[in-house]
């Protein structure tokens, strides 16, 4: 077999002509997250002209009727090393937004609203420990008389934690997840994004994994940017059912003589199904006592729960059966109860939501000034990249696969990638990350944008043509 001189003078015998793989290895980064590894993320692949088209909204300066100052009244916070905090940062154009990223190096990068005047300040009023106050800056505007620093749109957020399922999960708790426990975020996603496309006629969503242990929401249609606070509790409270605590026996009550229909779709198209399929026995919900004993204190009827009770203290039954075993008697039993009413059979219902339904953050949803993590971001904890999930397919995303920055940094060093323009995403796993975010999302988006400017701009100039002629 052929043998090469590689660069750091060691001879390495080339199997099977697998010269990728060698390269591979020999220009892996070692797994982490610093600084260094940042710097390298910023100058060579972060999508900055992307992120800068998305928060655009089509004001380009192309068309007569694009707001100029549009993205420069836009809140951007950095996070920086040692919880350095820079609030109220804001940029004119990409290339200012590009190179404050990479003056900075920020760990963390937060979107918060676009606000009704510009709302750049000294350097020295927006840099903040954690621990620190809030700058002056919108009291200085306020003093101005009519409060005219205020947020004016920002996209309807979600954010989705898993760790808010630790009553519903034994495989992980906490910041940990796999892939035992990572289908409750699937079924998030498909619940909320079919009801905000189905029920509130919303076109352009965009879904992002956090980096470490959730999935965040941006709904991004004009109509969206623009709701105010009180619609957007609106929204927020339509979603709500899981009302529980870590206290309460009962943290779902589905009441009424019949379910909601966005209820009953998500009950017969998602939620049962990942109940019963994928749910039930990855988490042996029903394995011992203790599980089975927390379904059982949903049930209000005590002659049912003694019964259940009775045969599964009695009958046991192997590991790979017991869950769907036990969950089959416990339906059986509350369906045949038919003169006990509706509320009985209603807890069936009751305890695959309870297990199974989307738990917002509801707080991040209701106002416009909540700042959320920007996506392509790197989380600092796991190193991964915040990527895009298409709703389509996110039954096939995987949080383990995703690309994190040491293995980006080892592709680059690989060589021979052609990115475009300055970028080297192009030839690193992201990708595929990065064009279906401008492919599937972006370029509709742009499209709708632009159409609502023309619109809007013709009607400005119709009714001044209208009062002239008056």
């Amino acid at each position: 077999m052929p043998r090469e001189e590689v660069e750091n003078g060691r001879d390495d015998m080339l199997i099977d002509g697998n010269e990728v793989e060698q390269r591979r290895l020999e220009n892996a980064v070692p797994e982490g997250f610093n600084a260094d590894y940042l710097k390298a993320y910023y100058g060579k692949i972060f999508p900055y002209a992307d992120i800068f088209k998305w928060l655009s909204y089509g004001n380009d300066g192309k068309h007569p009727g694009c707001d100029h100052s549009y993205f420069g009244r836009r809140e951007f916070s950095f996070t920086l090393d040692n919880d350095i905090y820079l609030r109220f940062q804001s940029f004119n154009t990409a290339s200012e937004l590009e190179n404050a990223i990479k003056e900075k190096c920020p760990f963390k990068i937060d979107i918060g609203p676009v606000y009704s005047v510009d709302i750049k300040v000294p350097q020295f009023l927006c840099v903040l420990s954690l621990r620190g106050r809030q700058p002056s800056k919108r009291h200085a505007y306020s003093q101005g008389g009519d409060n005219v620093f205020t947020p004016v749109e920002k996209e309807l957020v979600f954010d989705i934690d898993i760790s808010d399922y630790d009553d519903a999960r034994y495989c992980c708790s906490g910041a940990d997840v796999c892939l035992e426990c990572w289908p409750l975020m699937t079924i998030a996603i498909k619940v909320i994004d079919t009801s905000l496309r189905d029920d509130f006629g919303f076109s352009h969503i965009l879904w992002v994994y956090s980096g470490r242990r959730g999935v965040h929401c941006w709904v991004c249609d004009g109509k969206a940017r623009r709701l105010n606070n009180e619609q957007r509790a609106a929204i927020v409270d339509y979603f709500r059912v899981y009302k529980g605590n870590e206290n309460s026996s009962k943290k779902v009550s589905l009441v009424g003589p019949a379910l909601h229909p966005f209820l009953v779709r998500s009950y017969t198209e998602v939620l049962k199904d990942y109940f019963e399929k994928r749910l039930l026995s990855s988490q042996n919900l029903f394995l011992n006592e203790e599980r089975f004993e927390k379904i059982l204190e949903m049930i209000p009827d005590e002659s049912v729960t003694s019964e259940l009770r009775g045969r599964w203290l009695s009958n046991k039954r192997s590991r790979e059966e017991i869950n769907v075993a036990r969950w089959d008697q416990l339906k059986n039993l509350l369906q045949s109860n038919k003169q006990k009413g509706q509320g009985l059979r209603r807890c069936i219902e009751e305890i695959v939501f309870t297990f199974t339904y989307p738990r917002l953050d509801m707080e991040v949803s209701k106002h416009m000034n909540h700042l959320l993590k920007a996506p392509f971001c790197v989380h600092p904890k796991t190193g991964r990249v915040c990527v895009p999930i298409n709703p389509k397919n996110c039954e096939e995303f995987d949080p383990s696969a995703v690309p994190t920055l040491s293995q980006l940094l080892g592709e680059l060093n690989t060589g021979g990638f052609k990115g475009e323009g300055d970028s080297e995403w192009d030839g690193t796993s992201l990708g595929d990350c990065v064009r279906y975010f401008r492919e599937s999302f972006l370029q509709h988006l742009l499209k709708s944008c632009k159409e609502e400017i023309e619109t809007s701009y013709n009607a400005k100039v119709q009714q001044s043509r209208n009062s002239i002629s008056w």
